[in-house]
C-alpha cells in the first residue's frame, strides 16, 4: 500500500537518470559532430530550446562531459567546448595505441565463438552505416568495436583506461572520417582487423590496429590544426578592482 504524499523515489531516480544520460548523449553528439565548436561557449538557453532538455539534466551532463575532457567549466563564462592541442591529442593517441597493442594478442588468445560473433556483428553494422553514409551512427559503432577488442583481453584496468582516454578525443577521431576516401579506407582496415582476429593472429592484429590509428590521425590532424587556427581566444582576465569596459 502506498501512503499519500510519499514519492516513489526509485521510479523518480530512474527517470532522472535516463534524462541525464540522454542529455549526455545529445551534447556529446553535438560536440563530436562539430555543431558545438572547440573553444566556444555552450549557450544553455539555445541548447535547451534545440534539444528540449531542461536546465538540471543539461548542467549535470556538462559536469560529466567536463570530467571526460570534452568540456571546460570556466568561471564567469560557463561551459566551453574544450580545444585540445596537437601535442595533447598525439600524447593521448600514443597511449591508446599502446593499450590496443597490449590488448591484441591476449584478445586473440582468449576470444571465444560468442565474442567473435558479437564483434563480427558490430563490424557488419559498421559497414552498413558506411554504405548508408551515416557517419555519426558509424562512429558510435566504431567506438564500441574498438572497445570490444580491448575488452577481449580480459584486463579490466586496460579496458577502463582505454574507455576514459578514448572519450577525451572522440571529436578528433571522428574528424578522421570526414574525408570520404579515408572513411572507405578505415572500413577496409576494420575488415583486415576482423580477419586477423578470426585467425587468432595477435601480432598481425596489433600491427593493423597501429596502422589504423596512425592513418586516421594523419587526416584528423589537418582538421584539428584548422580548428585551432579558427578557435576564438579566451577573453583577457581583468585584475581585481579594474572596472569593466
Amino acid at each position: 500500500m502506498k501512503l499519500h504524499g510519499i514519492v516513489d523515489e526509485t521510479t523518480e531516480e530512474r527517470a532522472h537518470g535516463r534524462t541525464t544520460e540522454g542529455a549526455i548523449e545529445q551534447l556529446r553528439s553535438l560536440i563530436v559532430g562539430g555543431t558545438l565548436e572547440a573553444g566556444r561557449r555552450i549557450p544553455e538557453r539555445l541548447i535547451t530550446e534545440r534539444t528540449g532538455l531542461t536546465r538540471t539534466p543539461l548542467r549535470e551532463a556538462l559536469k560529466v562531459l567536463a570530467a571526460e575532457g570534452l568540456v571546460r567549466l570556466e568561471p564567469n563564462r560557463g561551459a566551453v567546448v574544450a580545444a585540445l592541442s596537437v601535442a595533447e591529442i598525439e600524447a593521448t593517441l600514443s597511449v591508446l595505441g599502446g593499450l590496443e597493442a597490449m590488448a591484441a594478442e591476449p584478445c586473440c588468445a582468449r576470444i571465444d565463438a560468442a565474442d567473435l560473433t558479437a564483434i563480427t556483428a558490430l563490424h557488419e553494422e559498421l559497414a552498413a552505416h558506411h554504405a548508408a553514409g551515416a557517419l555519426m551512427p558509424y562512429f558510435a559503432v566504431n567506438q564500441r568495436l574498438h572497445q570490444a577488442i580491448v575488452d577481449g583481453a580480459g584486463n579490466p584496468v586496460l579496458s577502463r583506461l582505454y574507455a576514459t582516454e578514448s572519450r577525451r578525443i572522440h571529436r578528433y577521431r571522428f574528424a578522421g572520417n570526414l574525408n570520404p576516401v579515408r572513411w572507405a579506407e578505415a572500413v577496409r582496415e576494420h575488415e583486415d582487423a576482423l580477419r586477423a582476429l578470426t585467425a587468432r593472429n595477435g601480432p598481425l592484429l596489433r600491427e593493423i590496429l597501429r596502422a589504423h590509428l596512425g592513418n586516421g590521425w594523419r587526416v584528423a590532424r589537418a582538421v584539428l590544426q584548422r580548428e585551432l587556427a579558427e578557435a576564438p581566444s579566451p577573453p583577457p582576465r581583468r585584475r581585481r578592482g579594474t572596472p569593466a569596459p
